[in-house]
């Protein structure tokens, strides 16, 4: 086995999951800023299992003797339709999926089936984000704008649900 190659692979993807929790979070702001409460918390959840994804990665790669990169692969795309949002995010688990598919069998071929198992793991996961992102695209198509606007009004309902006016009748 050449370690290497398996570490060198190990940090392609610590360096996706890095721009991807970056993404999600920047993604989870925005949706938050805007009410949509549903959105946001999928993003927020979704950055963390990347971040969970980071941790794996990087304990197989110092098992290996290799040194983590921390450097994410590119920047923050500045996105704020949500349609947009949720594009862009099945997009990046698509990208995912078909990378650690090829490094799963590139490990498999260097004789490491742990980082090859890794691997395997991760992609069930990632398709699991894809399908929620799918999901909530199918949402968006099918209801429109309703869908965020009935997103903001939970919200309100949660914020000022037990609001009464001065006669005592709630609001």
């Amino acid at each position: 086995m050449d370690k290497q190659k398996s570490i060198d692979l190990l940090n392609k993807a610590v360096a996706g999951e890095l721009a991807s929790t970056h993404q999600y979070m920047y993604f989870h702001f925005h949706c938050d800023d805007l009410g949509y409460d549903l959105l946001a918390k999928l993003f927020k959840r979704t950055a963390i299992d990347e971040m969970l994804h980071i941790e794996k990665l990087s304990e197989r790669i110092l098992f290996l003797k290799g040194d983590v990169e921390m450097v994410p692969s590119g920047g923050v795309q500045k996105i704020h339709d949500v349609k947009a949002m949720l594009e862009a995010a099945a997009a990046m688990e698509t990208g995912t999926i078909a990378d650690y598919n090829r490094w799963a069998n590139e490990c498999s071929q260097n004789e490491d089936s742990v980082s090859k198992q890794l691997f395997e793991e991760l992609v069930a996961v990632e398709e699991e984000h894809y399908d929620r992102f799918d999901t909530e695209m199918d949402n968006l198509v099918k209801f429109g704008n309703h869908y965020l606007a009935l997103q903001s009004i939970e919200r309100s309902k949660s914020v000022f649900g037990g609001a009464s006016d001065s006669s005592g009748s709630s609001t």
